[in-house]
């Protein structure tokens, strides 16, 4: 292949990969002049290209579209929905024709005289004879083989065209500079006052520029990677007789271009299942309250040394009794152990491998391939994926990948007389064991765990993992546990020894190895010695904390402090004043806190603590307070929605668990009655007691609380807002604020229920009027009374209003009015 046509295939399939992004948006957009001539030039450009290299196919397929472009440029055809379709088939075809081309250096056969008639039919302004479809593209376009910056006029850089193969040579060499770099600072370490040690210092400096800006050259951002998307949810739209609104956020974030071409065929699964699966058909949506375009949302943006993709619909949510059913029946989990997992364990199933709830198959998916290969292609490359999902509001699927491969900083650990890597973005934190006043490894039905800042940790000892001790001996009574995270879950990985942080390259793992999950690749130290590098997420699966474990050993490990059975309760050990220790389920108190005594203050005869934002009482036993020398005081904290309720004790002494034999007999005032807690009787407290002592209407504010009206305010002005919902408070409301009509239409989207709206006229982005008409024209709040607030009230205004769909229309600044128009639209309510 001749240079010439090498350049204008890279020409081509840069135009190629603009042209499906700005026909979507023309199609959105018809009127865009400024789109239409963009995407006439683009094709001008291939036809006239395409004579001068003789490439006649190529040439007449373009020739073709060019005429229809032409009449929708001059105004002489209008723009519709099916001519952007046909010109949409021209670009797949023209990919087709240059995928050939690059294979084999010249013009596929084929048949172009359909389309080509369809076109023509088109420009004349009549109806196609024949159905034309887009025909499949046999080959992707070839990797994006320039970096560019785009710019306007002289200002803009200039750029050079630069072969991928160079720049992965260039950085394997500068991987290579920086192992010798790292040899040299080991070998700098064991001299003193060395003669190279100033140079060497400046040799470091610059190895780390040139990394950095190498690095620069491979990272590109990640909409390269969304570019087909749009047109791929189009089509999807159109196959699955769906409407459908794609929403793209954060697509400058950069990343390495080798974890770009890894993450297209995920991103492609997770696109398409939320179209397919996730998405309610139009008429499902509009019965449920929905708009009937459903929305597919991606959404990128850096966190720490990682990059967080999110993908997300408004759809119907996961099925969690369909997929517990399949689950059960496909033998993966017993009754008793789905009856254990939470709602988010059990969503994770569609994760395993050929695993569908889908009632059909069909040709966009069920077939139970798709998020076992997302999962599979994301963990490669040293990423977790995890969901979230609530039934008939959508669901949000995260992924977490590190932003390059190549080079990366990492704990160097020693476990069993061995080194390992552990990658520092999975790193937490690092906690000695062991040593005086520290914390120390305790067992829970023989699994080690350790208590962290009053929550208990799962700890997996590595060298037990990778079979390094051999002879048995304790472990874990001192050392290091590295703090870990896979996904939503912390664990605690113990090792020996722990030496430094050191930038090392990443390698594959050797085939022989590729079956140990717990790897992700092996790097060479400064030393010379070659270590693996540790994959947390493998560690995760393969002690049984995975998520998705299913067995009954990993369902253990997996939730420590309770079980399935009923009787067997986490306690909080504590004590207050001389009296024996007492327990409480641990499951009902919130947080444990240490308050200030200073912040204590009284009010109305009781102890109360400014608590987040909110005034918290605070219960004693036998009216008991804090010594006046106390500087801190332990409270456990009970919570309810916006409500806490702080019990104060002298000391917190342990969790643990224990069958519950309860013995009421001789129950006093407060406690449930006694329990053998560890050889000792032991007091069980009785939190309804203590909670009704702190607030009497504790119990009953929830159900007197729900059934105040919930208003819906939509107000710009703060100092609007301010003096408005304090009167709707003390009236007997429950207002909710938004600053404009499209915050307010969120919430509708979202499914917030309100009992009416009050909304101000005159607002940015979408005014009164606009909000009412949106309401009125269906969804859940169509039916809702709508009271407008204006400074101008003329009759014109209130007529205007009412033609909108306010119920009402009162002046902006008569409290008395609004009340009383509240009172009137609400009064079914009211009178409840």
């Amino acid at each position: 292949m001749d240079d010439l046509l090498a350049d204008f295939l890279t020409e081509t399939n840069e135009g190629l990969t603009n042209l499906d992004a700005a026909l979507l948006q023309l199609e959105r957009n018809p009127a865009n002049a400024a789109i239409l001539s963009e995407v006439f030039r683009t094709v001008h450009t291939i036809k006239g290209t395409c004579g001068f290299l003789g490439l006649p196919r190529l040439e007449g397929v373009a020739h073709s579209a060019e005429n229809v472009l032409g009449l929708w440029r001059d105004g002489s055809l209008r723009v519709t929905q099916d001519g952007i379709t046909l010109i949409l088939s021209v670009t797949d075809r023209i990919k087709q024709i240059v995928a050939g081309l690059e294979n084999a250096g010249e013009e596929p056969a084929g048949d172009d005289s359909g389309l080509r008639r369809a076109l023509d039919a088109l420009a004349s302004g009549e109806a196609a004879s024949e159905p034309v479809q887009a025909e499949p593209v046999v080959a992707e376009a070839v990797a994006d083989t320039a970096m560019e910056t785009s710019g306007a006029g002289g200002n803009a850089p200039q750029t050079i065209r630069v072969a991928v193969d160079v720049l992965e040579d260039l950085m394997v060499l500068v991987s290579e500079l920086v192992l010798t770099r790292n040899q040299l600072l080991q070998l700098a370490r064991s001299e003193e006052n060395a003669a190279f040690a100033v140079p060497l210092q400046r040799l470091s400096q610059i190895t780390s520029d040139l990394q950095d800006g190498v690095m620069k050259t491979r990272m590109q951002p990640i909409g390269n990677a969304w570019s087909k998307l749009p047109r791929l949810v189009r089509d999807l739209s159109r196959e699955l007789g769906k409407r459908i609104e794609l929403d793209m956020r954060g697509a400058e974030t950069e990343l390495d271009r080798q974890v770009l071409e890894l993450i297209k065929d995920p991103l492609t699964h997770m696109v398409r299942n939320s179209a397919d699966h996730g998405l309610e058909m139009p008429e499902q949506r509009r019965s449920a309250g929905k708009p009937e375009t459903g929305r597919v949302i991606l959404n990128a943006y850096h966190e720490g040394g990682h990059i967080v993709l999110e993908i997300g619909d408004d759809g119907r949510g996961l099925n969690t009794e369909r997929i517990k059913a399949k689950a059960l029946a496909n033998g993966l989990a017993t009754e008793a152990e789905l009856a254990g997992m939470s709602e988010r364990e059990i969503h994770r199933y569609i994760f395993r491998a050929g695993f569908s709830t889908a009632a059909e198959v069909t040709s966009v998916s069920g077939r139970g391939v798709g998020m076992d290969v997302v999962k599979t292609n994301i963990e490669r490359i040293g990423g977790t994926v995890d969901l979230l999902s609530q039934e008939h509001r959508g669901t949000t699927f995260t992924i977490k990948i590190p932003l390059t491969l190549a080079i990366a900083a990492a704990l160097i650990v020693e476990a069993g007389g061995e080194r390992f890597a552990i990658p520092q973005s999975s790193v937490l934190e690092l906690v000695r064991v062991g040593s005086a006043g520290g914390p120390r490894v305790e067992h829970v039905k023989d699994a080690p765990v350790m208590r962290l800042r009053d929550e208990l940790l799962p700890l997996v000892p590595l060298s037990r993992l990778l079979r390094l001790n051999p002879m048995g001996e304790a472990e874990g009574q001192e050392g290091f546990v590295v703090v870990a995270q896979v996904g939503t879950q912390l664990f605690g990985i113990t090792v020996d020894r722990v030496f430094d942080t050191e930038e090392i390259v990443v390698k594959p793992v050797a085939p022989i190895l590729r079956h140990v999950t717990m790897f992700s690749g092996n790097t060479i130290l400064g030393d010379g010695s070659v270590i693996m590098i540790l994959d947390p997420s493998g560690i995760a699966r393969a002690s049984g904390l995975g998520a998705e474990a299913g067995d009954g050993a990993a369902l253990q490990q997996r939730d420590l402090v309770t079980t399935a059975s009923s009787r067997v309760v986490s306690l909080l050990l504590f004590k207050a004043g001389d009296a024996a220790p007492m327990a409480v389920p641990l499951a009902v108190v919130a947080r444990l806190e240490n308050l200030e005594v200073a912040r204590m203050e009284r009010a109305g005869g009781n102890l109360v603590v400014q608590y987040r934002g909110k005034l918290m009482p605070l219960v004693s036993f036998d009216h008991w307070v804090p010594a006046p020398e106390a500087r801190t005081q332990a409270v456990l904290v009970f919570g309810d929605d916006d409500r806490a309720m702080g019990l104060m004790v002298d000391e917190i002494l342990d969790v643990v668990e224990v069958m519950l034999e309860v013995d009421a007999t001789g129950a006093r005032p407060g406690f449930l009655g006694s329990c053998v807690v560890d050889g000792r009787v032991t007091d069980i407290l009785d939190p309804a007691y203590w909670l009704k002592l702190g607030c009497r209407d504790w119990f009953q504010r929830g159900s007197a609380r729900s059934s105040r009206p919930r208003l819906l305010i939509v107000e710009d002005s703060d100092f609007f807002r301010n003096l408005i919902v304090p009167a709707l408070m003390a009236a007997g409301y429950e207002p909710t604020t938004v600053a404009n009509g499209r915050d307010a239409l969120r919430l509708r989207d979202a499914g917030e229920v309100f009992d009416a709206i009050v909304s101000d006229i005159n607002m940015p982005e979408l005014d009164g009027f606009g909000l009412a008409r949106a309401v009125r024209q269906g969804g859940i709040w169509s039916e809702l009374p709508m009271i407008a607030l204006s400074g101008q009230s003329d009759p014109a205004d209130v007529e205007r209003g009412r033609a909108a769909g306010f119920s009402d229309y009162i002046p902006k600044f008569d409290h008395e009015a609004l009340l009383a128009s509240l009172q009137q639209c609400l009064q079914p309510i009211l009178a409840n």
